[in-house]
């Protein structure tokens, strides 16, 4: 349920009244906008009279919600959030470009894409040091090492590290990553995005292989009503009967999630294609969908990669499409 204040509430009446409604035993989200507040009622609320709350000369309206997730959901949160990762805006305008190889293979290599990706436009950096694989026989990362590698390229070039997390008795070693990544095969990992709902950065939670929207969502209200907001979805393509690609790339998404949510939007069309040629088009269709991102893998020596060569740009091929993408945002702002 949700109640709408009227504009010009003093905070003292506001407080009366959300203090009335905890003590129904209620949760209270709180949204101040410009011109209205919202207040977000989580829990029980049937045990709440709406003709009661609705005659109350500070409250413009009240609206029962239906869908299941309630802090994710736009009605609770009207304004678009804006989630910041060392130092950069993302999200209600604040478009990033996320670049850097699928893993981080040795100092040299995260060092110098860094660099590259950094020149060409991009604000954030990704890098896997603990790698999810289909096979047992691929490599899984570098691990802790992977990750000080990260930290070095981050203190070269000033970019966030972005990084993924699967266990989380790994946790720990996450301390110093500015935005920790959760990929599309533990997007329903609950014990994992529960405790995510403990740490103070930004979650940039994928969409698994076979999920719809609506659990996507709930798992981003897993980790948010374990106490951490700062959320950011990620789109990375969906299994589909195509044979021709890696996976589907659903950019119906990003509007259909614009109007259900506040959270930010970010989408891969690395995983999403698996192959490197198909990668410009579909970032350039995503910008134009309204992404409030872009994740893009890029290796400087992609035929050499260890893990996910297939769908990586090479450093000048980025540099082309943060180009483009720029034109892009130009176009339809």
């Amino acid at each position: 349920m949700i109640v709408v204040l009227k504009h010009g509430v003093s905070a003292e009446k506001k407080a009366q009244l959300i203090a009335w409604l905890q003590g129904l035993g209620l949760r209270i989200h709180i949204s101040d906008g410009e011109f209205q507040t919202v207040l977000g009622l989580v829990g029980d609320t049937s045990t709440v009279d709406i003709d009661l709350v609705e005659s109350l000369d500070i409250v413009d309206s009240v609206k029962r919600v239906t869908e299941p997730f309630k802090m994710c959901n736009r009605k609770f949160h009207p304004e678009s959030l804006v989630v910041e990762a060392g130092g950069v805006k993302i999200g209600a305008g604040s478009f990033v470009m996320i670049a850097g190889p699928c893993s981080v293979e040795s100092e040299e290599q995260i060092v110098t894409v860094a660099k590259a990706v950094k020149a060409a436009g991009a604000t954030l950096m990704r890098g896997g040091a603990f790698k999810p694989r289909t096979s047992p026989y691929d490599f899984a990362g570098l691990k802790a090492e992977g990750l000080e590698l990260l930290k070095i390229a981050r203190a070269e070039t000033g970019l966030p590290i972005v990084t993924e997390l699967m266990n989380i008795n790994d946790l720990p070693l996450f301390e110093d990553v500015d935005v920790i990544q959760i990929g599309a095969r533990n997007m329903q990992n609950f014990d994992l995005l529960r405790e995510l709902g403990g740490v103070n950065k930004p979650i940039l939670l994928k969409r698994g292989l076979a999920n719809t929207l609506k659990e996507l969502l709930m798992s981003a209200e897993y980790i948010m009503a374990s106490g951490n907001e700062q959320v950011m979805l990620c789109e990375r393509g969906i299994r589909t009967f195509s044979d021709y690609t890696r996976n589907t790339l659903d950019l119906s998404a990003v509007p259909m999630l614009r109007e259900l949510t506040h959270l930010p939007i970010i989408v891969d069309p690395s995983h999403a294609t698996g192959i490197a040629r198909l990668v410009p088009p579909m970032a350039l269709a995503a910008t134009a969908a309204g992404a409030d991102g872009l994740i893009i893998e890029v290796h400087n020596d992609p035929i050499h990669a260890l893990c996910d060569g297939a769908q990586s740009l090479r450093p000048e091929e980025f540099a082309a499409l943060a180009d483009k993408v720029r034109a892009v945002r130009e176009a339809i702002r």
